[in-house]
């Protein structure tokens, strides 16, 4: 039975939340990610069978609790429901070796778990959107200033977090990308003035771990991702 005549047999009230709970099980499996928009109105309604008043009656309930969050005149964003709860304090000590050690200790841990999800869950257009993504970070790294770099770099590793389908993964790595930037920037920005060039290690590294998604073999995939990092961190222990 198609989505628009299951809609059809329920009740307005019923069907407005059926809408809020199927676009609250897309959230939780991070099928809409945090930070990003909403489809509009009009496109919930054609792709639900739901009139627009409906569609509004749950807009207006993931407002409520605090699922989105909306602007007038802008499409909803979906927010970081980790955000509120979570305080992640010092990003003003970037700079410091030490505390960039620590950056990269949690990033070991985290980008090795983000690959072994997307390995598995990964769909076929994200793994599209990876493969291109992975070709523009290295024309990117051939021109581009560092700060250019860390930012390509970074929304490489951003994509196979997203493409991990766990909430907690994408929603906390997010958050850990965004406060510590200055911190993984640095890393980069000294590794580049130490080596005068990407190292490549780092170069065929981030292939081994493109290859293993796309193969989705999880268990190489967050062997490779955590080597990776944990390979910088070497290089800045060397520093």
């Amino acid at each position: 039975m198609s989505t628009r005549r299951q809609n059809d047999d329920k009740p307005e009230a019923g069907r407005s939340g059926w809408l809020y709970e199927r676009l609250i099980d897309r959230i939780a499996h991070g099928d809409l990610l945090p930070g990003g928009k909403l489809p509009s109105e009009r496109r919930l309604a054609a792709d639900y069978g739901l009139s627009r008043e409906m569609v509004r009656g749950a807009l207006s309930r993931l407002g409520a609790g605090g699922y989105i969050e909306a602007s007038q005149g802008r499409a909803s964003r979906i927010r970081n429901l980790m955000s509120p709860h979570l305080q992640l304090p010092l990003e003003g000590v970037g700079e410091d070796p030490e505390f960039q050690l620590q950056v990269m200790e949690v990033r070991a841990f985290l980008e090795g778990e983000c690959a072994w999800y997307a390995a598995q869950r990964a769909t076929d257009a994200e793994l599209s959107a990876l493969a291109a993504e992975y070709e523009l970070m290295y024309e990117r790294a051939q021109s581009e200033t560092t700060l250019a770099k860390a930012k390509a770099d970074l929304r490489f590793h951003t994509l196979i977090a997203q493409s991990s389908h766990n909430l907690l993964l994408i929603s906390f790595s997010r958050l850990f990308y965004e406060r510590y930037f200055n911190a993984i920037y640095g890393v980069l920005s000294r590794t580049l003035k130490t080596y005068g060039r990407y190292p490549e290690g780092i170069r065929g590294q981030h292939a081994e771990i493109h290859r293993a998604i796309q193969a989705r073999d999880a268990d190489r995939a967050r062997q490779v991702a955590r080597e990776h990092i944990l390979y910088t961190r070497s290089l800045l222990l060397e520093m």
